[in-house]
């Protein structure tokens, strides 16, 4: 599970490293324009598309199970979460609690249901290549 688990430290860096350059100009020129939930909607497409390039490189490298590409992914968005969690803290100044009540926000739901589905991407993946006649 360590090369799972590598990979997942892989899968996170590459996607942070996108999120973050996405995240700047969508901060500072979508949201004043059309708003957080427009802007979210526009910015989500992208990044899944982005994770979802950069899950099927690493898979090609790595050669995971089913079992492992969970891991994989499970490694990877908790790693998401943490690291999106300690932004929030340090920078925004917000304590657990009230990273938290973002939750409760429509966009922050929105980037939720993204994370979520950037875990997903490798088991479907792995499924999607060991699946007979999908090559």
């Amino acid at each position: 599970m360590l090369k799972a688990s590598q990979a997942g430290c892989r899968y996170f860096a590459g996607v942070f490293a996108v999120g973050f350059l996405l995240g700047v100009p969508r901060t500072l020129v979508l949201v004043p324009r059309v708003g957080e939930v427009v802007a979210v909607l526009i910015e989500l497409p992208v990044i899944l598309g982005a994770s979802w390039l950069i899950c099927g490189r690493i898979l090609q490298q790595a050669s995971l199970s089913r079992v492992a590409a969970v891991v994989m992914g499970a490694s990877a968005l908790a790693l998401l979460l943490t690291a999106e969690l300690s932004i929030s803290m340090l920078l925004a100044n917000r304590s657990l609690a009230a990273h938290l009540a973002l939750y409760s926000e429509t966009a922050h739901r929105l980037g939720l249901a993204g994370q979520l589905a950037f875990a997903l991407f490798p088991v479907l993946q792995t499924m999607r290549r060991h699946t007979p006649g999908t090559g």
